[in-house]
Protein backbone atom coordinates (compact mmCIF):
# COMPACT_ATOMS: atom_id res chain seq x y z
CA UNK A 1 0.00 0.00 0.00
CA UNK A 2 1.30 3.71 -0.69
CA UNK A 3 1.18 5.82 1.89
CA UNK A 4 -2.41 7.59 0.60
CA UNK A 5 -3.71 4.35 0.71
CA UNK A 6 -2.49 3.57 4.00
CA UNK A 7 -4.08 7.28 5.51
CA UNK A 8 -6.94 6.44 4.00
CA UNK A 9 -7.24 2.97 5.44
CA UNK A 10 -6.28 4.05 8.86
CA UNK A 11 -9.45 6.72 8.65
CA UNK A 12 -11.32 3.62 7.78
CA UNK A 13 -10.02 2.06 10.59
CA UNK A 14 -10.99 4.91 13.26
CA UNK A 15 -14.33 4.81 11.81
CA UNK A 16 -14.47 1.23 12.86
CA UNK A 17 -13.29 1.33 16.16
CA UNK A 18 -15.36 4.33 17.03
CA UNK A 19 -18.79 2.19 15.79
CA UNK A 20 -17.67 -1.13 17.41
CA UNK A 21 -15.07 -0.91 20.39
CA UNK A 22 -17.86 1.55 22.42
CA UNK A 23 -20.34 -1.46 22.23
CA UNK A 24 -18.06 -4.33 22.65
CA UNK A 25 -16.80 -2.50 25.87
CA UNK A 26 -20.81 -1.86 27.08
CA UNK A 27 -20.45 -5.46 26.60
CA UNK A 28 -17.79 -6.40 29.08
CA UNK A 29 -19.56 -4.09 31.24
CA UNK A 30 -22.10 -6.13 31.74
CA UNK A 31 -20.31 -9.56 31.60
CA UNK A 32 -18.08 -8.43 34.21
CA UNK A 33 -20.73 -6.85 36.63
CA UNK A 34 -22.98 -9.85 36.53
CA UNK A 35 -19.40 -12.33 37.41
CA UNK A 36 -18.20 -10.14 40.43
CA UNK A 37 -21.54 -8.50 41.90
CA UNK A 38 -21.93 -11.32 44.11
CA UNK A 39 -19.01 -9.76 46.15
CA UNK A 40 -21.21 -6.59 46.77
CA UNK A 41 -24.09 -9.42 47.08
CA UNK A 42 -21.98 -11.17 50.09
CA UNK A 43 -21.78 -8.34 52.33
CA UNK A 44 -25.68 -9.09 53.28
CA UNK A 45 -26.28 -12.75 51.22
CA UNK A 46 -23.27 -14.20 53.51
CA UNK A 47 -24.92 -13.32 56.52
CA UNK A 48 -28.69 -13.82 55.43
CA UNK A 49 -27.55 -17.05 54.00
CA UNK A 50 -24.97 -18.37 56.64
CA UNK A 51 -22.36 -18.53 54.09
CA UNK A 52 -18.78 -19.10 55.54
CA UNK A 53 -15.66 -17.09 53.79
CA UNK A 54 -14.82 -20.91 52.49
CA UNK A 55 -17.90 -21.35 51.11
CA UNK A 56 -18.12 -17.99 49.31
CA UNK A 57 -14.85 -18.07 48.28
CA UNK A 58 -15.26 -21.49 46.56
CA UNK A 59 -18.69 -20.44 44.90
CA UNK A 60 -17.26 -17.18 43.71
CA UNK A 61 -14.66 -19.31 41.84
CA UNK A 62 -16.96 -21.91 41.15
CA UNK A 63 -17.60 -19.71 37.86
CA UNK A 64 -14.16 -20.38 36.39
CA UNK A 65 -14.73 -24.29 35.79
CA UNK A 66 -17.51 -23.59 33.84
CA UNK A 67 -15.88 -21.08 31.89
CA UNK A 68 -13.07 -23.51 31.24
CA UNK A 69 -14.79 -26.45 30.41
CA UNK A 70 -16.50 -24.66 27.27
CA UNK A 71 -14.21 -21.56 26.22
CA UNK A 72 -12.39 -23.52 23.07
CA UNK A 73 -16.04 -25.05 21.92
CA UNK A 74 -17.71 -21.72 22.41
CA UNK A 75 -14.80 -19.90 20.43
CA UNK A 76 -15.34 -22.61 17.61
CA UNK A 77 -18.90 -21.99 17.45
CA UNK A 78 -18.16 -18.40 17.06
CA UNK A 79 -15.88 -18.91 14.26
CA UNK A 80 -18.39 -20.88 12.25
CA UNK A 81 -21.89 -19.30 12.98
CA UNK A 82 -19.70 -15.52 13.30
CA UNK A 83 -19.69 -13.11 16.29
CA UNK A 84 -23.16 -11.27 16.03
CA UNK A 85 -25.84 -14.53 16.55
CA UNK A 86 -23.06 -16.15 19.30
CA UNK A 87 -22.61 -13.13 21.41
CA UNK A 88 -26.06 -12.61 21.29
CA UNK A 89 -26.85 -16.02 22.98
CA UNK A 90 -24.04 -15.80 25.16
CA UNK A 91 -25.11 -12.28 26.53
CA UNK A 92 -28.71 -13.62 26.81
CA UNK A 93 -28.06 -16.54 28.41
CA UNK A 94 -25.78 -15.27 31.37
CA UNK A 95 -27.76 -12.28 31.91
CA UNK A 96 -30.25 -14.51 32.92
CA UNK A 97 -28.56 -17.16 34.73
CA UNK A 98 -26.95 -14.07 37.04
CA UNK A 99 -30.47 -13.21 37.58
CA UNK A 100 -31.58 -16.20 39.07
CA UNK A 101 -28.76 -16.15 41.70
CA UNK A 102 -30.85 -14.08 42.92
CA UNK A 103 -32.87 -16.87 44.25
CA UNK A 104 -29.86 -19.39 45.85
CA UNK A 105 -31.28 -21.11 48.93
CA UNK A 106 -28.20 -22.98 50.59
CA UNK A 107 -24.59 -23.94 49.13
CA UNK A 108 -25.53 -26.02 46.62
CA UNK A 109 -27.71 -24.24 44.41
CA UNK A 110 -24.72 -21.08 44.92
CA UNK A 111 -22.31 -23.46 43.93
CA UNK A 112 -24.52 -25.04 40.73
CA UNK A 113 -25.46 -21.25 39.19
CA UNK A 114 -22.09 -20.04 39.75
CA UNK A 115 -20.81 -23.33 37.57
CA UNK A 116 -23.26 -22.62 35.16
CA UNK A 117 -22.91 -18.39 34.80
CA UNK A 118 -19.52 -19.60 33.63
CA UNK A 119 -20.85 -21.77 31.11
CA UNK A 120 -22.93 -19.19 29.93
CA UNK A 121 -20.17 -16.79 30.01
CA UNK A 122 -17.51 -18.35 28.09
CA UNK A 123 -16.43 -17.03 24.82
CA UNK A 124 -17.30 -13.62 25.17
CA UNK A 125 -13.70 -12.72 25.79
CA UNK A 126 -11.83 -14.83 23.88
CA UNK A 127 -14.51 -14.20 21.17
CA UNK A 128 -13.94 -10.68 21.40
CA UNK A 129 -10.12 -10.55 20.95
CA UNK A 130 -10.42 -13.22 17.88
CA UNK A 131 -13.03 -10.20 16.63
CA UNK A 132 -10.78 -7.87 17.02
CA UNK A 133 -8.04 -9.54 14.23
CA UNK A 134 -10.92 -9.23 12.04
CA UNK A 135 -10.79 -5.96 12.00
CA UNK A 136 -7.85 -4.32 13.58
CA UNK A 137 -4.06 -4.80 12.65
CA UNK A 138 -1.32 -6.13 15.46
CA UNK A 139 0.38 -3.28 14.79
CA UNK A 140 -2.52 -1.37 16.71
CA UNK A 141 -4.12 -3.72 18.23
CA UNK A 142 -2.81 -3.36 22.04
CA UNK A 143 -4.66 0.09 22.43
CA UNK A 144 -8.03 -1.67 20.90
CA UNK A 145 -7.71 -4.44 23.44
CA UNK A 146 -6.75 -2.04 26.22
CA UNK A 147 -9.86 -0.05 25.12
CA UNK A 148 -11.89 -3.21 25.63
CA UNK A 149 -10.81 -4.37 28.54
CA UNK A 150 -11.42 -0.80 30.11
CA UNK A 151 -14.91 -2.35 30.42
CA UNK A 152 -13.80 -4.49 33.42
CA UNK A 153 -12.58 -1.37 35.10
CA UNK A 154 -15.84 0.64 34.60
CA UNK A 155 -17.79 -1.89 35.29
CA UNK A 156 -16.82 -1.16 39.28
CA UNK A 157 -16.32 2.53 38.38
CA UNK A 158 -20.19 2.46 37.71
CA UNK A 159 -21.45 -0.82 39.18
CA UNK A 160 -19.90 -0.56 42.81
CA UNK A 161 -21.61 2.86 44.08
CA UNK A 162 -25.05 1.14 42.17
CA UNK A 163 -24.72 -1.92 43.87
CA UNK A 164 -24.11 -0.44 47.41
CA UNK A 165 -27.08 1.77 46.54
CA UNK A 166 -29.30 -1.59 45.67
CA UNK A 167 -28.25 -3.17 48.38
CA UNK A 168 -30.42 -0.83 50.84
CA UNK A 169 -33.27 -1.85 48.42
CA UNK A 170 -36.16 -3.98 49.73
CA UNK A 171 -39.77 -4.94 48.74
CA UNK A 172 -42.20 -7.71 47.48
CA UNK A 173 -40.27 -10.09 49.70
CA UNK A 174 -36.64 -9.63 47.85
CA UNK A 175 -33.74 -8.41 49.65
CA UNK A 176 -31.39 -5.67 48.93
CA UNK A 177 -29.02 -8.48 47.02
CA UNK A 178 -31.78 -10.08 45.16
CA UNK A 179 -32.68 -6.74 44.04
CA UNK A 180 -29.18 -6.08 42.95
CA UNK A 181 -28.83 -9.41 41.26
CA UNK A 182 -32.10 -9.25 39.55
CA UNK A 183 -31.88 -5.55 38.39
CA UNK A 184 -27.77 -5.71 36.82
CA UNK A 185 -28.92 -8.75 34.86
CA UNK A 186 -31.62 -7.00 32.94
CA UNK A 187 -28.35 -4.66 30.13
CA UNK A 188 -27.33 -8.17 29.67
CA UNK A 189 -30.11 -9.09 28.03
CA UNK A 190 -30.87 -5.89 26.15
CA UNK A 191 -27.24 -6.06 24.93
CA UNK A 192 -27.14 -9.62 23.50
CA UNK A 193 -30.70 -8.34 21.53
CA UNK A 194 -28.42 -4.92 20.10
CA UNK A 195 -25.54 -6.99 19.18
CA UNK A 196 -27.64 -8.68 16.20
CA UNK A 197 -27.87 -4.91 15.05
CA UNK A 198 -24.65 -4.00 16.31
CA UNK A 199 -22.10 -6.57 15.40
CA UNK A 200 -21.29 -7.05 11.97
CA UNK A 201 -19.65 -10.62 11.97
CA UNK A 202 -16.74 -9.01 9.07
CA UNK A 203 -16.02 -6.05 7.70
CA UNK A 204 -16.96 -7.62 4.61
CA UNK A 205 -20.41 -7.76 5.83
CA UNK A 206 -20.26 -4.19 7.76
CA UNK A 207 -23.54 -2.21 6.02
CA UNK A 208 -21.50 1.24 6.88
CA UNK A 209 -18.75 0.33 4.83
CA UNK A 210 -18.58 0.63 1.32
CA UNK A 211 -17.62 -2.02 -1.31
CA UNK A 212 -13.83 0.24 -1.81
CA UNK A 213 -13.29 0.44 1.63
CA UNK A 214 -13.96 -2.90 2.80
CA UNK A 215 -11.16 -4.23 0.32
CA UNK A 216 -8.70 -1.56 2.01
CA UNK A 217 -8.97 -2.94 5.31
CA UNK A 218 -8.96 -6.63 4.25
CA UNK A 219 -5.65 -5.59 1.90
CA UNK A 220 -4.29 -3.80 5.01
CA UNK A 221 -4.61 -6.59 6.95
CA UNK A 222 -3.19 -9.30 4.44
CA UNK A 223 -0.53 -7.24 3.60
CA UNK A 224 0.03 -6.88 7.42
CA UNK A 225 -0.16 -10.55 7.93
CA UNK A 226 2.53 -11.72 4.92
CA UNK A 227 5.03 -8.66 6.01
CA UNK A 228 4.57 -9.95 10.22
CA UNK A 229 7.02 -12.31 11.76
CA UNK A 230 7.31 -14.35 14.79
CA UNK A 231 10.36 -16.13 15.34
CA UNK A 232 8.84 -20.44 14.82
CA UNK A 233 6.06 -18.95 12.50
CA UNK A 234 2.25 -18.30 12.82
CA UNK A 235 -0.25 -20.98 13.92
CA UNK A 236 -3.18 -21.53 11.29
CA UNK A 237 -4.64 -25.27 12.28
CA UNK A 238 -5.96 -26.66 15.34
CA UNK A 239 -3.34 -29.44 15.93
CA UNK A 240 -0.95 -27.33 14.65
CA UNK A 241 -1.76 -24.81 17.64
CA UNK A 242 -2.15 -27.81 20.24
CA UNK A 243 1.47 -29.30 19.35
CA UNK A 244 3.20 -25.51 20.12
CA UNK A 245 4.48 -25.20 22.97
CA UNK A 246 4.21 -21.39 23.08
CA UNK A 247 0.46 -21.44 23.33
CA UNK A 248 0.59 -23.70 26.48
CA UNK A 249 3.67 -21.63 28.13
CA UNK A 250 1.84 -18.57 27.69
CA UNK A 251 -0.39 -19.37 30.22
CA UNK A 252 1.81 -18.87 33.15
CA UNK A 253 1.91 -15.07 33.36
CA UNK A 254 -1.34 -14.90 32.35
CA UNK A 255 -2.66 -17.38 34.98
CA UNK A 256 -0.52 -14.79 37.43
CA UNK A 257 -2.51 -12.08 36.46
CA UNK A 258 -6.32 -13.50 36.72
CA UNK A 259 -5.36 -14.87 40.03
CA UNK A 260 -4.11 -11.30 41.25
CA UNK A 261 -7.24 -9.55 39.23
CA UNK A 262 -9.77 -12.06 40.61
CA UNK A 263 -8.06 -12.65 44.40
CA UNK A 264 -8.79 -8.69 44.97
CA UNK A 265 -11.87 -8.22 42.89
CA UNK A 266 -14.09 -10.81 44.74
CA UNK A 267 -12.98 -9.76 48.09
CA UNK A 268 -12.29 -5.92 48.00
CA UNK A 269 -16.43 -4.93 49.33
CA UNK A 270 -15.46 -6.98 51.74
CA UNK A 271 -12.02 -5.47 52.53
CA UNK A 272 -13.60 -2.23 52.23
CA UNK A 273 -16.60 -2.97 54.58
CA UNK A 274 -14.22 -3.80 57.27
CA UNK A 275 -12.89 -0.68 57.35
CA UNK A 276 -15.86 0.84 58.53
CA UNK A 277 -17.61 2.52 55.63
CA UNK A 278 -21.69 1.44 55.13
CA UNK A 279 -22.44 -0.56 52.25
CA UNK A 280 -22.81 2.92 49.74
CA UNK A 281 -19.97 4.23 51.12
CA UNK A 282 -18.15 1.02 50.26
CA UNK A 283 -19.45 1.38 46.64
CA UNK A 284 -17.96 4.67 46.23
CA UNK A 285 -14.81 3.64 47.33
CA UNK A 286 -14.30 0.75 45.66
CA UNK A 287 -14.61 2.04 42.26
CA UNK A 288 -11.73 4.39 43.30
CA UNK A 289 -9.32 1.72 42.09
CA UNK A 290 -10.69 0.74 39.00
CA UNK A 291 -11.14 4.67 38.18
CA UNK A 292 -6.99 4.82 37.68
CA UNK A 293 -7.11 1.06 36.08
CA UNK A 294 -9.07 2.49 33.07
CA UNK A 295 -6.64 5.20 32.47
CA UNK A 296 -3.28 3.32 33.20
CA UNK A 297 -4.88 0.10 30.60
CA UNK A 298 -4.91 2.90 27.77
CA UNK A 299 -1.52 4.71 28.54
CA UNK A 300 -0.21 1.22 28.76
CA UNK A 301 -1.38 0.27 25.36
CA UNK A 302 -0.32 3.71 23.48
CA UNK A 303 2.75 3.27 24.78
CA UNK A 304 3.16 -0.12 23.69
CA UNK A 305 1.91 0.51 20.21
CA UNK A 306 4.20 3.46 20.03
CA UNK A 307 7.30 1.79 20.82
CA UNK A 308 6.62 -2.00 19.51
CA UNK A 309 7.03 -3.54 22.21
CA UNK A 310 5.17 -5.94 24.32
CA UNK A 311 6.74 -8.17 27.38
CA UNK A 312 8.68 -5.22 29.04
CA UNK A 313 4.93 -3.29 29.35
CA UNK A 314 3.36 -6.72 30.69
CA UNK A 315 6.01 -7.33 33.35
CA UNK A 316 6.41 -3.62 34.36
CA UNK A 317 2.61 -2.89 35.07
CA UNK A 318 2.78 -6.69 36.90
CA UNK A 319 5.54 -5.53 39.27
CA UNK A 320 3.61 -2.16 40.07
CA UNK A 321 0.20 -4.46 41.08
CA UNK A 322 2.76 -6.50 43.20
CA UNK A 323 3.91 -3.29 44.76
CA UNK A 324 0.60 -2.04 45.56
CA UNK A 325 -0.72 -5.07 46.90
CA UNK A 326 1.97 -5.13 49.52
CA UNK A 327 0.95 -1.92 50.26
CA UNK A 328 -2.22 -2.33 51.04
CA UNK A 329 -1.50 -5.85 52.84
CA UNK A 330 0.26 -4.21 55.43
CA UNK A 331 -0.40 -0.79 55.34
CA UNK A 332 -2.22 0.52 58.53
CA UNK A 333 -3.80 4.03 57.88
CA UNK A 334 -7.06 3.13 55.58
CA UNK A 335 -5.63 6.25 53.00
CA UNK A 336 -2.31 3.88 52.80
CA UNK A 337 -4.60 0.78 52.17
CA UNK A 338 -6.86 2.48 49.34
CA UNK A 339 -3.76 4.15 47.54
CA UNK A 340 -1.91 0.43 47.58
CA UNK A 341 -5.32 -1.16 45.33
CA UNK A 342 -5.26 2.03 43.59
CA UNK A 343 -1.92 1.17 42.53
CA UNK A 344 -2.62 -2.96 42.70
CA UNK A 345 -5.79 -2.29 40.53
CA UNK A 346 -3.49 0.31 37.78
CA UNK A 347 -0.92 -1.95 37.43
CA UNK A 348 -2.96 -5.70 37.20
CA UNK A 349 -5.63 -4.26 35.19
CA UNK A 350 -3.13 -2.58 32.48
CA UNK A 351 -0.81 -5.80 32.00
CA UNK A 352 -3.49 -8.04 31.39
CA UNK A 353 -4.73 -5.57 27.98
CA UNK A 354 -1.05 -5.46 26.69
CA UNK A 355 -0.25 -9.38 27.37
CA UNK A 356 -3.36 -10.69 25.27
CA UNK A 357 -1.24 -8.90 22.16
CA UNK A 358 1.26 -11.43 22.55
CA UNK A 359 -0.96 -14.55 21.42
CA UNK A 360 -2.94 -12.60 18.94
CA UNK A 361 0.10 -11.95 17.11
CA UNK A 362 0.88 -15.41 16.92
CA UNK A 363 -2.63 -17.08 15.85
CA UNK A 364 -4.80 -17.07 12.60
CA UNK A 365 -7.15 -18.83 11.48
CA UNK A 366 -9.04 -21.81 13.18
CA UNK A 367 -5.54 -21.76 15.32
CA UNK A 368 -6.83 -18.69 16.71
CA UNK A 369 -10.48 -19.00 17.23
CA UNK A 370 -9.02 -22.29 19.19
CA UNK A 371 -5.86 -21.26 20.74
CA UNK A 372 -7.46 -17.82 22.56
CA UNK A 373 -9.95 -19.77 23.90
CA UNK A 374 -8.12 -22.61 25.17
CA UNK A 375 -5.34 -19.73 26.80
CA UNK A 376 -8.09 -18.00 28.33
CA UNK A 377 -9.67 -21.33 29.67
CA UNK A 378 -7.00 -22.69 31.12
CA UNK A 379 -5.24 -19.17 32.70
CA UNK A 380 -8.75 -17.74 33.75
CA UNK A 381 -8.65 -21.06 36.78
CA UNK A 382 -6.94 -18.28 38.34
CA UNK A 383 -9.94 -16.83 39.10
CA UNK A 384 -10.90 -20.03 40.78
CA UNK A 385 -7.92 -20.23 43.09
CA UNK A 386 -7.50 -16.28 43.93
CA UNK A 387 -10.89 -15.82 45.49
CA UNK A 388 -11.10 -19.45 47.15
CA UNK A 389 -7.50 -19.53 48.62
CA UNK A 390 -8.06 -15.92 49.52
CA UNK A 391 -11.29 -17.25 51.60
CA UNK A 392 -9.34 -20.11 52.94
CA UNK A 393 -6.56 -17.80 53.58
CA UNK A 394 -9.07 -15.16 55.72
CA UNK A 395 -10.65 -18.18 57.53
CA UNK A 396 -7.64 -19.51 58.94
CA UNK A 397 -5.74 -16.10 60.03
CA UNK A 398 -8.65 -14.07 60.25
CA UNK A 399 -7.31 -11.57 58.21
CA UNK A 400 -6.41 -10.13 54.47
CA UNK A 401 -2.49 -9.63 54.96
CA UNK A 402 -1.29 -13.31 54.26
CA UNK A 403 -3.96 -13.65 50.99
CA UNK A 404 -3.00 -10.30 49.41
CA UNK A 405 0.67 -10.95 49.78
CA UNK A 406 0.21 -14.27 48.40
CA UNK A 407 -1.14 -12.41 44.91
CA UNK A 408 1.60 -9.68 44.81
CA UNK A 409 3.91 -12.87 44.72
CA UNK A 410 1.71 -14.18 41.96
CA UNK A 411 2.30 -11.39 40.34
CA UNK A 412 6.13 -10.93 40.95
CA UNK A 413 6.04 -14.68 39.01
CA UNK A 414 3.96 -13.70 36.30
CA UNK A 415 6.34 -10.35 35.39
CA UNK A 416 9.43 -12.56 34.89
CA UNK A 417 7.88 -15.01 33.53
CA UNK A 418 6.76 -12.85 30.46
CA UNK A 419 9.83 -11.48 30.59
CA UNK A 420 11.35 -15.20 29.70
CA UNK A 421 8.82 -15.97 27.71
CA UNK A 422 8.88 -13.05 25.72
CA UNK A 423 12.70 -12.99 24.94
CA UNK A 424 12.71 -16.65 24.60
CA UNK A 425 9.65 -17.35 22.25
CA UNK A 426 8.46 -14.19 20.70
CA UNK A 427 12.12 -12.02 19.64
CA UNK A 428 14.12 -12.12 16.56
CA UNK A 429 16.52 -10.13 19.71
CA UNK A 430 13.43 -9.33 21.47
CA UNK A 431 10.19 -10.78 20.17
CA UNK A 432 8.25 -7.59 20.85
CA UNK A 433 9.78 -5.51 18.33
CA UNK A 434 8.21 -7.83 15.79
CA UNK A 435 4.81 -7.41 16.88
Amino acid sequence: MDAALIMRTDAILRLAALRLIPFMCLMYVASFLDRVNIGFAALEMNRELGFSPQVYGLAAGMFFWGYFLFEVPSNLMLEKVGARLWMCRICVTWGLLSMATAFVQGEVSFYILRFLLGCAEAGLYPGMVLYMTYWFPASSRARFIAMFLAGVPLSVVIGAPVSGWLLGVSGYGLSGWQWMLLLEGIPSLAFGIAALWLLPDRPATAKWLTDEEKQLVLARLETEQAASHVPGGHLHGLWEMLADRRIWILMIPDFCIVFALYGMNLWLPQIVKAMGYSNLQTGFVVALPYILAMAAMVALGISSDRRREREGHVAFAAVLGAAGTLVAAWAHDPVLVIAGFCLAAAGIYASLAVFWTLPAALLRGTAAAAGLALLNSFSNLGGFFGPSIMGWLKQQTGGYGTGLSLLAATMTLGAVSVMVIGKRFFSTAGAGKSL
